[in-house]
């Protein structure tokens, strides 16, 4: 490590993210033995090729900023990976043998794009390919391999594929033809682009319902869909039997979100429930309905599945312990090699009366620690996301350092039924900037934040709300630190990416140039000149969902008044994958905060 830190004298909270990482592993369905895997090993995120039988590993692809889109083929013979320019999530998808060898483009014909999904069948030499860009919107298209690729699907609205059947005779895709980007609703095609059925849970009621693709039985000729509804205000899955039309509701009185995968042989499912910013594991036997857990540490489950000898392999941590990628059988399934990573301090739950209704916060402040603390509302992104009980290297810096960090699920967060996420549309950043200042204010109250000494910060969505949060109510934060974020929401809508344009249009209720008072209302870019703490800003230059143009405009009018700002802007997407980098920007953002809160 010449010219590096020793690991004895690196600071914990740099551990943590130079701390070797892995993803659940991928693997194939025809091959089980052959994985895809996701680390951080060089220093960089990188696909990796794993085969169980002999053990071996090796990286599969090798990019200055990154590669973590990819798969396999379910004959194990191919690793598929998206092949874009510096994080821009515009490119072609490249594939390359799974015991190496020299990458190529996998679809011929197709010209660069952002990703809208990626099915691939079982022959070895078919893929269904979802394509977006801002002149064609949406289109996907059946490449076979030594053919021109055929058009299957196109509408100017946001779509995606969802999954292939297990014999490559049936097609699910979502789309959002209705133009409600938030809902989608479900076709089923055949390869030759007819239509063999429809499922729309937002026709013909009051309500806005959602659909989605869960995945197909991994059985031949079976026409048996797994999907998502929600029709009882929450996530929950069914079997829909596109043949028949026949709809098998499962009854799991499990509070919360519930998701779920199939079992290999298409007789059970693997459920997966998330309450309360914790999540667990069940399985479901189909014939006998009987629903038995699988046990998990407390904490939450980002991804599990089921191998063909019943165990189930799945990523878990909280947000004392770092990930792991464990299985039932008792083994941890993948631990790589170098330093530990250090554990942090524990979640600790709060309900405040918001608004809207309770909101859920979680608190993490140093070992021992009483307040008034210099405190770090940190919000997460999406908006359709939350916060969790689980392993985040950033807040945990910011608790190393002396601060209480207060993450909130405020009203359009994911995990709390569906009326808690949708709440947030027509008044956009408005409605979840309410719940902030409900905690703020409880958090001030209950004597664990120091008034004056406040920071608001998040990433993409997070970093928009941090952006108008510090701009209408500007005497609540002592600094702002936002991180790719939404900073001039006209401009962003023209420059973003032809799907986030769609999701802007449900969430205001139409264009800019048609509602422009709500673009004005919610746009951080209206209430700079009220912003009275120091602004910190970081930006990916080839960011296609918060573009570089809009943050410029943002930070002219800063420049204009003479507030006190800095920015960084560095060369990838929307954010990076890289970790020095990603330690760069969090030294750069602890830098900042000591600089500009008072003693």
């Amino acid at each position: 490590m010449t010219g590096a830190k020793s690991e004895s004298s690196m600071p914990d909270w740099e551990k943590r993210f130079r701390a070797p990482r892995v993803s659940l592993p991928d693997w194939a369905e025809d091959a089980p033995d052959r994985s895809l895997f996701v680390s951080n090993a060089t220093g960089t995120y990188e696909l990796y090729a794993w085969d169980r039988a002999t053990g071996a590993q090796r990286q599969a692809t090798a990019r200055p900023n990154g590669t973590t889109d990819g798969l396999l083929s379910p004959d194990g013979a191919w690793i598929w990976w998206f092949d874009d320019k510096d994080g821009d999530e515009f490119g072609v998808w490249r594939r390359q043998p799974f015991t190496g060898g020299a990458d190529e483009e996998a679809t011929p014909g197709l010209a660069p794009s952002y990703p809208a999904g990626l099915a691939l069948a079982r022959d070895g030499r078919t893929a269904i390919v979802g394509r977006s860009t801002d002149e064609d919107g949406t289109t996907i298209h059946v490449a076979r391999e030594g053919e021109e690729p055929f058009e299957l699907y196109r509408h100017r609205e946001s779509a995606g594929v969802g999954d292939l059947s297990h014999d490559g005779s049936l097609i699910a895709i979502e789309h959002t033809e209705h133009g409600d980007a938030m809902h989608s609703a479900l076709r089923v095609l055949r390869p030759d682009g007819t239509t063999v059925t429809e499922l729309d849970d937002s026709k013909g009621g009051t309500q806005e319902l959602g659909l989605e693709v869960l995945g197909f039985a991994p059985v031949d000729g079976d026409t048996r869909l797994l999907i998502g509804h929600q029709r009882r205000g929450r996530w929950e899955p069914l079997v829909w039997d596109v043949a028949s039309g026949e709809e098998t509701e499962l009854p799991l009185d499990l509070p919360g979100d519930v998701s779920a995968d199939w079992y290999p042989d298409g007789a059970a499912l693997l459920v997966a429930h998330s309450f309360e910013a914790r999540s667990e594991l069940f399985r479901y036997d189909l014939a006998s309905r009987e629903l038995t857990s699988i046990p998990t540490p407390p904490g939450s489950v980002s991804g599990a599945t089921a191998r063909p000898d019943g165990s189930v392999e799945f990523l878990w941590s909280s947000a004392a312990e770092p990930p792991a990628v464990r299985s039932t059988t008792g083994r941890v399934v993948l631990d790589p090699p170098g330093m530990t990573c250090p554990p942090s301090v524990a979640v600790e739950d709060v309900w405040v009366t918001g608004p809207g209704g309770r909101i859920h916060a979680l608190i993490q402040k140093p070992a021992g620690a009483s307040g008034p603390l210099p405190t770090v509302f940190d919000l997460h992104g999406g908006p359709t996301w939350h916060d969790s009980d689980s392993f985040a290297a950033g807040p945990a810096a910011w608790v190393d350092h002396g601060y209480a960090v207060v993450r909130i699920n405020y009203r359009g967060s994911t995990g709390y039924g569906r009326a808690w996420t949708d709440a947030l549309k027509h008044r956009v950043g408005l409605i979840e900037l309410e719940d902030v200042a409900a905690v703020r204010d409880w958090a001030v109250s209950s004597g664990l934040a120091d008034p004056r000494r406040l920071v608001l910060t998040g990433g993409s969505w997070g970093g928009y709300l941090t952006l108008l949060g510090l701009g209408t109510q500007p005497d609540a934060w002592a600094v702002g630190i936002a991180v790719v974020p939404v900073a001039d929401y006209v401009t962003a809508y023209h420059d973003e990416m032809e799907a986030l344009k769609a999701m802007d249009r449900t969430l205001l209720g139409g264009t800019p140039e048609e509602v422009p008072d709500r673009f004005r209302a919610s746009s951080p870019l209206t209430y700079v000149d009220e912003v009275k703490a120091p602004v910190y800003i970081s930006a990916g230059v080839n960011d296609p969902r918060c573009p570089i143009r809009q943050i410029d405009n943002y930070v002219k009018r800063l420049e204009s008044r003479g507030a006190a700002h800095e920015v960084y802007r560095y060369d990838a997407g929307h954010g990076s994958l890289v970790v020095g980098e990603r330690i760069k920007q969090v030294r750069l953002e602890l830098d900042f905060a000591k600089r500009h809160l008072p003693e």
